[in-house]
């Protein structure tokens, strides 16, 4: 597996972390759920066969496979009953088509919880209180910041599964090595490393946002990570609930300095108007090699499962946290929430199991998956891959430190953040002007 212990000094950089321990439920779980006495995780798990449960979400391949080895280990081998994962590249707009359709999942394990909400609002959603869990035990397993992602009008709607840490540029070691290249701390600092690279005969940047029914998101973490070093916590938070609207000042001055790197000469790979037709998973292999087409890239934590086989973390590539702009700094989080839409005692019993510390540990054991668990009582010795590990730590203690955001997008109502969000970053490389697809994004935002 690629990885060394120089990811444990460059994400001390970013270091990043939660509070607490403890699950449980308000006794109002079928025989076999309940917890340990004061809130603890555990309890046995309760016989259920012949039962089913249908779980639907975006992972898929490496990370699908580890879902569903997770599933037969804790939940199907111990209860009996027939649990299945299906991971989908098109789920955002799959989900979507099953519910309208009266045969929702089970469970849905949404990257958006602005999704998670737009299900709550619809009637959709299940509520955990109304599945019998105390949200005061899942604050103090998860904190409080993550629980209240999926809250809308007093209840709650998601448990997260899963985040990674996408504050993160990736690097050719090789080169920097050779041209005594420095990891840029600031955004003036990076900006003249890009310069500096053009100079030398590279190119700097390899940017892709293609992603099936979901291209654009790239673009939108790029700008979320700025906006929230060049604005702010509070204009972030505010950009989230549409206090702070997308044709504002400080949104437009975000993409004001995500130009200097889009339009900046020479900079990225196939130039800007390329980017969304370049599939994200095919970039970390650009800038691998002695000659490698690029030399860096802003990525999550999980890219690590797409770069090249037989390429080593810290001979190959490296990694430093994305700069600071006016001496701000920040952490861009993104993961899961698990959503209930069909109430049975064996779908809380998976719920319960699934969200578990041993069965939470248990994802981050399987090699090449990048799943960063949320859950406070795991440790780093549950990841296979020390990035991860690392990255793990790293998230937990920023979130502590209230230095975290959720990915921005991803807690706003789905026809913008998974919508006209995307729609307008893909339509910006393409060559269209950002203040007036800033105005549409704007005005597609619900009443």
């Amino acid at each position: 597996m690629r990885h060394t212990k120089r990811m444990v000094a460059v994400l001390a950089a970013a270091t990043l972390a939660l509070t607490a321990c403890g699950d449980g439920d308000d006794g109002d779980t079928p025989e076999g759920t309940e917890t340990t006495e004061e809130g603890e995780e555990g309890g046995e798990a309760a016989d259920l066969s012949g039962t089913e449960v249908s779980i639907f979400g975006a992972p898929t391949s490496i990370e699908g496979d580890a879902i569903n080895a997770v599933i037969e280990e804790f939940f199907n081998g111990p209860t009996g009953s027939n649990a299945f994962y299906e991971g989908s590249d098109s789920f955002e707009s799959q989900i979507q088509i099953r519910v309208d359709g009266g045969n929702p999942p089970d469970i849905a394990i949404y990257p958006q919880p602005g999704a998670v909400i737009a299900q709550a609002e619809q009637g959709n959603a299940i509520a955990l209180e109304d599945l019998g869990f105390d949200i005061a035990e899942l604050e103090e397993r998860f904190g409080e910041y993550l629980i209240s992602l999926g809250e809308y009008e007093g209840k709650h709607y998601g448990i997260p599964t899963n985040v990674n840490f996408k504050s993160l540029v990736w690097y050719n070691i090789p080169v920097f090595e050779a041209e005594g290249y420095e990891i840029p701390a600031t955004w003036e600092d990076l900006v003249a490393l890009s310069e500096q690279m053009v100079a030398d005969g590279y190119t700097p940047w390899a940017i892709g946002t293609g992603s099936d029914d979901a291209t654009g998101w790239p673009a939108t973490d790029w700008l979320e990570d700025i906006v929230l070093r060049q604005a702010g916590t509070d204009v972030y938070d505010g950009w989230v609930t549409n206090e702070v609207p997308f044709d504002d000042p400080a949104i437009v001055q975000a993409t004001e300095y995500f130009d200097q790197i889009l339009d900046g000469e020479g900079f990225v790979l196939g130039g800007k108007s390329t980017i969304p037709d370049i599939d994200f998973r095919d970039i970390p292999a650009a800038i691998i090699g002695d000659e490698p087409e690029a030399l860096l890239h802003r990525q999550a934590s999980f890219i690590t499962n797409f770069f090249p086989d037989g390429s080593e973390f810290g001979t190959d590539y490296g990694v430093f946290p994305f700069p600071s702009i006016d001496g701000t700094d920040g952490a861009l989080i993104a993961g899961e929430l698990a959503t209930v839409f069909n109430d049975r005692p064996e779908v809380r019993e998976f719920i319960r199991i699934f969200t578990d510390t041993d069965a939470q540990c248990a994802q981050g054991s399987y090699e090449g998956v990048g799943r960063i668990s949320p859950n406070v009582n795991t440790t780093a010795d549950c990841y296979e891959n020390e990035v991860v590990a690392t990255s793990a730590e790293s998230t937990l203690n920023a979130l502590r430190e209230g230095t975290a955001r959720f990915d921005a997008s991803d807690l706003m109502p789905p026809q913008v953040g998974s919508g006209s969000f995307w729609t307008a970053m893909n339509e910006w490389m393409r060559g269209g002007d950002i203040e007036s697809l800033l105005s549409n994004v704007q005005s597609s935002w619900p009443s």
